[in-house]
């Protein structure tokens, strides 16, 4: 099984797109639609054997959420919050750039 280098609550940037957000999941390989990964323009499709991490993500315009292979996502050094309505749910404080989990309790 491959160790991503990215970790949940962390916030990063898409390497070519103009968005950001914060990992709120981790596959280890890819795990999404045959159709999704065929969507993608063949030079820019990236392989299947490396981690993908699912996002709260944003641009200028909207929230949203992104699956991005391990490849296309850099560090964002912004130190600016996510802005994205479902982070509150998942996530608790933010410092340096990186969100903690909020503690699970039982329903």
């Amino acid at each position: 099984m491959l160790k991503g280098k990215f970790d949940i609550g962390q916030v990063v940037k898409h390497r070519l797109f103009p968005f950001r957000g914060v990992i709120f999941d981790v596959d280890p390989e890819f795990n999404n639609s045959e159709e999704w990964w065929l969507a993608i323009p063949e030079e820019a499709r990236p392989s299947k054997d490396q981690p993908y991490y699912h996002l709260f993500a944003e641009n200028e315009e909207t929230t949203y959420i992104a699956y991005v292979s391990e490849q296309n996502l850099l560090i964002d050094d912004n130190r600016e919050p996510i802005t994205h309505p479902d982070v509150m749910e998942v996530f608790g404080d933010f410092r340096n750039g990186r969100y903690t989990l909020r503690d699970q309790k039982p329903n």
